[in-house]
Parts: C-alpha cells; structure tokens; sequence
C-alpha cells in the first residue's frame, strides 16, 4: 500500500484524490491546502466521494509531513517552479520522494537551468527522486513521440499536433486558453505570459536531448482562435468575435531549419479532437488518437502511474526522459 499525500486540492488534485480513492495500492493519509473554505474538511467529503477517507484538510504542510509519514507527495499547485520551490523544499527537507504537476519543472535543463540543479542537489542529499509530469508537457507531446522514434533508422524531423475542444475541460483550463475574453485583453494577457500553455520549451528540449539533436533557438507563439459563432461551456460563454481559445506552436531549430514543432490549438467547439505525432525519417511514422488525450483525466493516470517508477528511481530530479516509461498500476 503506498501512502500518499496530496498537497494542493484544486481540480486536478480532487480528481486524483477521486483516482487514488478507487485504486489498490494506494492510500491517501495526508492532504495540504491553504484555502479556508477547504481546511479541516475530509478529504472524501471535499472532493464528492460516497465514504469519509478520514482524512482531513490542514494548511500546514511540514506538521502533515511528519504526522504522516508519507511514501510520496503529490504536488499539484502551480504552473511556475519559482512559486513551488517553497512547497519542494518542505518536501525534501522531510526527504520524501515528490510527483508534481508543475509544467516548467517537466524539463528545465534550458530555461531554468539553476533551479534545477538546486532542486537535483536537494533530492540526492534526502535520498528521493523528484519528477514533474502529465499529460502536457509528460506524455503526448515528448514521451511518447520519443518513445515512437525506437522503429526508427533515422529521423529528420517530429512534429506533433494537439488539437482539443476545450469544451471538456476544467474552468482554470478554459480561462487559460483566454475564452470568453475580447481580441484585445488576450493580446494584453497573452503579452504577460498568462494565456498560453506552459511546456513547449520543455518538450522540445526534451525531444531534442533524446535524439541528440542540439538546437540553435526554440520559439513559442500564441495566437487567438476567434469565435465565428456563439459557443458555450459548463462554464463560459463565447459569442461571436471573442477569443474561444488559442493556437499554439513551438519550434526547435537546428541549424535555422525547423526540425520539432509542436502545433496546439486549444478552444470551445473545436470539430475534431486528436493528438498525432508525425516523424519524417526512415521508416516515417504517422500516428493518431482519434479523439485525443483526455487532458485532465490523462494527466491525474501518469502521474500516479509514474509513482512507482519514482519510487525506484536514483535519488535526484528526474524525468520521463530518465525514468523507465511508466504504464497502467493496479496495485497488485
């Protein structure tokens, strides 16, 4: 039984607190959130499920570390590992091993060089291993094109698109992708970095180091998907004119030809949802999925199932790159 404990319970943390609930193997004895409304609250009761886990809610993250004796943290808090890196070390300092969500920790080596080496030199000292995955960046955009390039006698390029109708996804996810707002405030939003989806240098650079690729430069636009109808969510409307959502593309150049790219578009009525990885080589390799990745439910299922691969991992931050590919975990 691995001992779990849930630091943060925003959507993606309810949902895998949902999943860690129905799974052998499992079992949540700690949870962490700062959010009043949430504090002292079952954790069963907080995210809807029929049965107490007698576990409750506490903002105090080092005092649940050492009452609980945790076999692993997940981390599901922020995008961004400046604002994490205050929740990793209470972690680390308690030496438990730690899975998070957090998109720019996936694979800083470039970005966020520094931070990343603090972050590897804390893991080995308390002897765990640290790893940052999902569905994007993790899994559909890196992991598994790399994984596709084993059939490969040679590869000249890879590109991947990830194309979603958003209607399906959680609120903070839709107002990510700036819907509902006017043409004007997502250039505003887009221009402070707050509207686009985090991880394309990430993956990139990813993809790159797996094939021995050195890259020159690595870009990353973002433009808005405007709606030419009215379109609505659970949670937002969208009339005419307004932003539904974004295009994204990522590119990595090597000797100023584009050889990664990584194409998204993300928006309320989206016709056709698929991921598909195309990688131009000897054989080439065309996949797709029809429908696409379940964005949230993808992500909550690699993180848990990346737990026992951490679990046996060597001390230090890791990634879905350096650890062993992970697969489906019954518990059993």
């Amino acid at each position: 039984m691995i001992r779990v404990l849930l630091y943060g319970l925003g959507p993606i943390g309810v949902m895998m607190a949902r999943q860690l609930a129905a799974r052998d193997g499992f079992r949540v004895v700690g949870a962490v959130d700062v959010d009043p409304a949430k504090v002292g609250r079952d954790v069963g009761a907080l995210v809807g499920l029929p049965r107490p886990l007698h576990v409750k809610v506490s903002p105090d993250a080092r005092n649940t570390l050492k009452q609980t004796k945790p076999d692993i943290v997940v981390l599901c808090t922020s995008s961004s590992i400046n604002a994490v890196m205050p929740q990793i070390e209470d972690v680390l300092k308690a030496r438990v091993p730690l899975v998070t969500t957090t998109e720019e920790l996936s694979y800083p080596v470039r970005k966020h060089a520094a931070l990343a080496k603090r972050i590897d030199g804390m893991a080995k000292r308390a002897k765990v291993a640290v790893l940052s995955t999902g569905v994007n960046p993790g899994f559909v955009m890196d992991a598994l094109p790399i994984a596709l390039t084993a059939a490969s006698e040679r590869v000249e390029s890879v590109t991947v698109h990830r194309v979603q109708d958003a209607r399906s996804r959680r609120l903070p996810f839709q107002q990510k992708i700036g819907a509902g707002l006017t043409p004007e405030q997502f250039a505003r939003e887009a221009s402070r970095g707050t509207i686009r989806h985090v991880g394309f240098a990430e993956s990139i650079t990813m993809i790159a180091d797996a094939l021995g690729w050195q890259l020159d430069r690595i870009t990353d636009d973002v433009k808005p998907k405007i709606s030419a109808t009215a379109v609505a969510s659970e949670y937002l409307a969208v009339d005419p004119g307004f932003v539904a959502g974004i295009i994204q593309d990522g590119v990595g150049y090597r000797h100023g030809t584009p050889i990664i790219t990584l194409h998204m578009e993300a928006y309320l009525g989206a016709p056709e949802s698929y991921d598909s990885v195309h990688i131009e080589g000897v054989p080439k390799i065309d996949m797709k999925i029809v429908g696409g990745m379940p964005g949230d439910i993808a992500t909550v299922s690699v993180v848990l199932n990346s737990i026992p691969k951490v679990l046996a991992s060597a001390p230090g931050l890791q990634s879905m790159r350096s650890l062993p590919l992970p697969s489906y975990f019954a518990g059993r």
